[in-house]
């Protein structure tokens, strides 16, 4: 049996203004062929868990292409076309396979196209016919729709938050492959799209954890192969925007849309209490400081790079600076321009900069700033959280810049912050400060929840900022919710729109 794998990864924060380009997803992943295997082979992420599990079956994997993206603004079209074309001239090479195992994202947004992943698919389709069995793993913030239901036998998403089971459902990709191959299996699904959106949700606590719980309820039922809790990317301006339930049963349609139906209502009767907490960076530092034990962390969720903003915002930095704090340090701003300066300045040396707030205005205004330029590094390390352990990271030139009692890591890369690498590189020990802020909504907190005596959560005007309000939708499908508190779960869709068309 012959199994060909590839990814086509991009989180789309419609409101960047940075495009994103062939040069954006090269700065991250853009693989052909065996080098696939080689980066991935071992590594805790959708490949990784699709090429291990592959060989452990003793199935030939025929890796294709990858391209992978930070998650920043709308892909470029002629970047779209490229990686089609990519793709089609690697499958080619690949020969005849039994089967295909795909890892997609589900919220990615071309020029002139809305459901990237769906139009991906389909062309996928167009190639490959639709009696090859064809399997995609999603992420957890996928905004999920028809089409991608249509051109895929299989999506599998993401159950946690953050996402340590990523491996997980690339083994489960090819378990289900191998089976429909055999004829073992013949899957159908069922989407239930609800009209909402939901802040960034741990899956550790209520409410995510107990919708979870309903969904593994679901999976032990008998012919129920896989039914996931979709939390959706509210940070993409496009009509098929909101949190879905995916239900996958062998064969059994009307198991299917059971299965997803009673999901969605559980979600939707808790709508309410997804609503975050929403307090200042000033507020946090303050809460930090009466904290008793170290370290506090503090993480600037509005400034994620890991959904789309640029990294380089200022407002807790500048809260911190302000705050004279004793041991701190935060990571990772990025600014190349500053890096540049104090890798020409050198350790040792004293420099005056403006540091952050270069991408745009919305983040925070730059912070002119005198400091010691302590550790000069070429960024390069490996994750070591769960949620992808195993894959290089480069943060391109970096530096330890100490102003007062305050380390501030600088990048030229934008990066979120998943685990305490990028700090011990710099040599900082996370563990012997008061504060460690951090660039991140949640995925730090497989690493950091363990070592940290509390964790706080601040918001600021950003791109991936908790207060929705903030965002001038204009495409969305509405009513939804929070936004429109008219919004409403139809329990019967087709009664519901005779009575719209009546």
């Amino acid at each position: 049996m012959r199994i060909a794998i590839g990814e086509v990864r991009h989180e789309t924060n419609t409101f960047s203004s940075v495009k994103t380009t062939v040069d954006l997803f090269k700065q991250r992943w853009w693989e052909r062929g065996d080098e696939i295997l080689s980066n991935h082979r071992g590594v805790r992420d959708y490949l990784g868990g699709m090429i291990d599990r592959a060989e452990a079956l003793g199935i030939e994997v025929v890796p294709v292409f990858v391209a992978t993206a930070t998650s920043s603004g709308t892909v470029a079209r002629e970047t779209y076309e490229t990686i089609k074309s990519e793709w089609n001239a690697a499958m080619r090479v690949a020969g005849k396979v039994d089967a295909l195992c795909l890892s997609l994202h589900g919220a990615g947004v071309v020029e002139g196209i809305d459901d990237m992943e769906g139009d991906f698919l389909q062309y996928i389709r167009s190639q490959v016919g639709y009696e090859l069995p064809l399997i995609a793993t999603l992420d957890l913030h996928a905004n999920l729709t028809e089409r991608m239901v249509a051109e895929a036998d299989v999506l599998l998403g993401v159950h946690l938050y953050p996402h340590t089971d990523c491996y997980d459902r690339g083994a489960e990709a090819v378990d289900i492959a191998s089976r429909m191959v055999k004829g073992e299996l013949q899957p159908t699904m069922h989407l239930t799209k609800l009209p909402l959106m939901i802040a960034t949700s741990l899956t550790s606590m209520s409410p995510a954890k107990d919708i979870n719980e309903i969904c593994w309820k679901w999976e032990k039922h008998p012919g129920v192969i896989d039914c996931a809790f979709f939390h959706a990317f509210p940070y993409t301006d496009v009509p098929e925007v909101g949190v879905s339930v995916v239900a996958v049963t062998d064969g059994d349609k009307a198991l299917a849309k059971q299965a997803a139906d009673d999901v969605a209502q559980h979600i939707w009767n808790r709508r309410e209490d997804f609503a975050p907490d929403v307090i200042s960076p000033a507020e946090g530092i303050r809460q930090a400081l009466a904290a008793d034990g170290q370290p506090i962390v503090i993480n600037e969720t509005s400034d994620n790079p890991g959904g789309g903003s640029p990294g380089d915002g200022t407002y807790l930095l500048r809260a911190m600076l302000e705050a004279d704090l004793p041991s701190a340090c935060i990571g990772c701003i990025f600014d190349p321009e500053v890096a540049q300066i104090a890798h020409e300045a050198g350790v040792g040396a004293t420099i005056t900069v403006k540091l952050g707030g270069k991408v745009d205005r919305l983040h925070g205004e730059p912070i002119e700033l005198t400091a010691y330029v302590k550790c000069l590094t070429d960024g390069r390390y490996t994750i070591k959280s769960p949620m992808g352990q195993g894959t290089p990271a480069n943060l391109g030139k970096s530096v330890r810049l100490q102003a007062g009692g305050l380390d501030i890591l600088v990048c030229s890369v934008s990066a979120q912050v998943l685990d305490e690498q990028m700090f011990l590189l710099h040599g900082i020990d996370v563990t012997a400060c008061k504060i460690v802020a951090l660039k991140s909504s949640q995925h730090f907190r497989a690493v950091f929840e363990p070592i940290a005596v509390q964790i706080i959560t601040v918001d600021s005007p950003g791109l991936t900022t908790l207060q929705f309000s903030h965002f001038a939708y204009k495409r969305l499908t509405r009513p939804i919710y929070p936004l429109d508190h008219t919004a409403f779960l139809p329990t019967d869709r087709s009664v519901v729109d005779d009575e719209r068309n009546s």
